[in-house]
């Protein structure tokens, strides 16, 4: 698959936008609105070549497996299985490429990184985006079997359903890897845990496995298709969430950057108010300058190595099964629930200067966890299935808002500065 643009038009924009961005770091320009729209009409181009060729892989791989055929839409041998297939291949490959031009273009920092961190995150979100498009290929040609009982087409039919897949997975994995942001990338990771857990729950071979708890899909008497995509799911979302959290925090240190000046500002006029004639400022001035001073600074360190943490923590459950060591398990089990504790708890000392409604709706997280588990252990209430359900409806629900506010206090540094500069 390739994307039919100009390469000397990709650098071109690449290096208007990194010296606009370099410039003016927390400001919109003109120049940067400009690069930023011609760029989108880039990726829009490239998208729409990359759905073309995914369309020609697909009716290929259909003109190749379906002559003489009249295959079902799904079962063995089906269309299912093949758009499955081509579907996550296209998808794959239109994601690297989108990827590679985000990377070079919008957001220049991730080719900044270093060399194995970088190949870390480009596997896991390629795989995210090639599961995606697998799953919902089995999963729209289950529905669709199920809705025409018995249907099957020709050769050519099947083929143009394989093209139509191919195009689609294609040019939505294109833009998703050219446009990713953090709340983009949050959005996928949803998506990709809820199917993977999905999927390891059609596919396990003991239906009362709720009984127990969600890791009882990731051991062996779940069957091999459960425990291998349980587990493969949590070790990749493990990843994609310490990816993430370089997404949350690039943005978050443009908001702490202006805070901090911000703080220092109203300190410094505070202290010229109380200074006295002899120019010494008084004791208790200095000390409530200092206080202040400690409680308004933003702290991103703590937030990023929080959820970084919690990002190990989530795949170490991927990577030791209960069945393989229990007491591991249950410990990085604990630990992630710790670190999302830990930042729930702390935000307004780690993040002064956010929504105050942003602080009650973390300490309501918070309460929400902790009565959860009451609910479980010692009341009894429901089993362990249930709080993991909960936890992670919390979990998801906190960062969609974590992340929309992030946006919301730079977009209003960004104005600010704006404002300032006209």
């Amino acid at each position: 698959m390739t994307s039919f643009g100009t390469h000397g038009r990709a650098r071109r924009l690449a290096a208007l936008a990194a010296a606009e961005e370099a410039a003016h770091p927390s400001t919109t320009t003109p120049a940067q609105v400009e690069v930023q729209a011609r760029l989108q009409v880039l990726i829009e181009s490239r998208a729409i070549w990359s759905a073309i060729v995914g369309a020609l892989i697909g009716l290929g791989a259909g003109l190749v497996v379906f002559p003489g055929q009249r295959p079902p839409l799904a079962g063995e041998e089906s269309i299912q299985f093949y758009a499955s297939i081509v579907g996550g291949v296209t998808a794959g490959l239109a994601f690297l490429l989108g990827y590679s031009l985000n990377a070079r273009i919008a957001n220049i920092w991730l080719g900044q990184r270093p060399r194995l961190r970088q190949l870390v995150d480009t596997i896991a979100l390629l795989v995210v985006h090639s599961s995606i498009a697998v799953m919902v290929a089995l999963g729209l040609f289950r529905v669709f079997q199920e809705a025409f009982i018995g249907l099957r087409v020709d050769h050519l039919a099947g083929s143009v359903l394989l093209a139509i897949v191919g195009g689609v997975a294609a040019y939505f994995s294109f833009n998703s890897g050219a446009r990713i942001n953090a709340f983009t990338l949050s959005t996928i990771l949803a998506i990709f845990m809820g199917s993977g857990v999905l999927v390891s729950m059609i596919f396990a071979e003991n239906p009362f496995w709720w009984h127990v708890m969600f890791s009882e899909l990731g051991t062996g008497q779940a069957g091999l298709t459960s425990f291998w995509t349980f587990n493969t799911t949590l070790i990749v979302s493990g990843i994609i969430i310490t990816t993430l959290t370089a997404f949350i925090t690039r943005d978050l240190e443009i908001w702490a950057e202006n805070a901090r000046s911000t703080v220092k500002q109203r300190l410094a006029e505070r202290a010229e108010k109380h200074r006295r004639d002899s120019g010494k400022l008084p004791l208790g001035t200095r000390i409530s300058n200092a206080v202040r001073g400690h409680w308004r600074t933003p702290r991103i360190m703590v937030v990023r190595v929080a959820m970084i943490g919690m990002g190990l923590s989530l795949a170490g459950v991927g990577l030791i099964p209960i069945s393989l060591h229990h007491d591991g398990h249950v410990l990085v089990t604990a630990l992630f629930g710790l670190f999302f504790l830990f930042l729930l708890l702390g935000i307004p000392y780690w993040l002064p200067g956010f929504p105050s409604t942003f602080y009650l709706l973390s300490y309501l997280a918070a309460f929400g966890l902790v009565f959860a588990f009451a609910l479980w252990m010692p009341v009894g209430y429901y089993n362990l299935t249930s709080l993991e359900l909960i936890a992670a409806a919390i979990l998801f629900s906190w960062l969609i808002v974590f992340i929309r506010n992030i946006a919301a206090v730079v977009e209003r540094v960004r104005q600010t500065h704006a404002h300032q500069s006209t």
